[in-house]
């Protein structure tokens, strides 16, 4: 399929507020793609209308080739969705965290342990299984709310301002981990410029309109600026 993820004029009021605004995005397979903004800009409402979490009042949304307002329950099987505030249950352990969403995910029990094994080598917390949820750093919630959405193997992962509140090491630490997924695209919105240089493309949300979409190094060719934060001020000024 050309694209994992398609939007066309997709749009979300909530009275008379346009939260997001007859947007186009087209998403490849494989892709780290950024939907990159200040605080408003429609960033979670965009990625909650993706996610099926929520309803478009107008346009269309195409998730691996489903409709997201009819083929809601089909898609949630296909992706991980990962909100601001995901549900860690803090009486937990780490292991239990983890084969809770394993459970509500479908995954076989046959295969359960060798999954949670493996995401917990990958996200480096092996030695923390016995440790509740509550008891963990900030960061150290974030890699195991990743690793809840990855014990299913989803096809896309959607991540909303993952490392919002977390420390410079762990920012990086959770980087370094989702550039060694393979074979998934992963969506996540920021509103740290530095995390909108790691991807492969990524759009440029105001007001919930696309600005612009580009990879970062064309994005700031585009516009003559140094950085992204100088690109994105142009392109609100309507400069290039």
């Amino acid at each position: 399929m050309e694209f994992a993820v398609e939007a066309k004029k997709l749009t979300k009021k909530f009275g008379e507020n346009t939260a997001v605004n007859e947007l186009d995005l087209q998403i490849k397979p494989g892709e780290i793609f950024g939907l990159v903004g200040p605080d408003g800009a429609g960033k979670s409402t965009t990625m909650r209308l993706l996610s099926t979490a929520m309803l478009p009042t107008s346009g269309d949304a195409f998730i691996l080739g489903l409709d997201v307002k009819k083929d809601e329950e089909n898609i949630r099987d296909r992706i991980g969705y990962m909100p601001q505030r995901f549900a860690l249950y803090g009486d937990l352990t780490v292991d239990e965290n983890i084969g809770f969403f394993a459970d509500i995910y479908g995954v076989p029990r046959k295969d359960m342990q060798a999954k949670k094994d493996e995401l917990l080598r990958f996200t480096g917390m092996s030695q923390f299984t016995k440790r509740r949820g509550r008891n963990l750093s900030g960061g150290m919630q974030k890699k195991l709310a990743l690793a809840c959405n990855l014990i299913h193997t989803p096809e896309i992962i959607m991540l909303d301002e993952p490392t919002l509140g977390v420390d410079p090491i762990s920012r990086r630490e959770f980087w370094r981990i989702l550039y060694g997924l393979t074979n998934v695209t992963i969506i996540v919105t920021t509103p740290y410029m530095d995390e909108a240089e790691r991807c492969s493309r990524i759009a440029m949300i105001r007001e919930g309109r696309l600005l612009d979409c580009d990879t970062p190094a064309s994005i700031k060719n585009k516009y003559g600026t140094k950085t992204l934060e100088d690109a994105f001020i142009k392109a609100v000024e309507g400069k290039q």
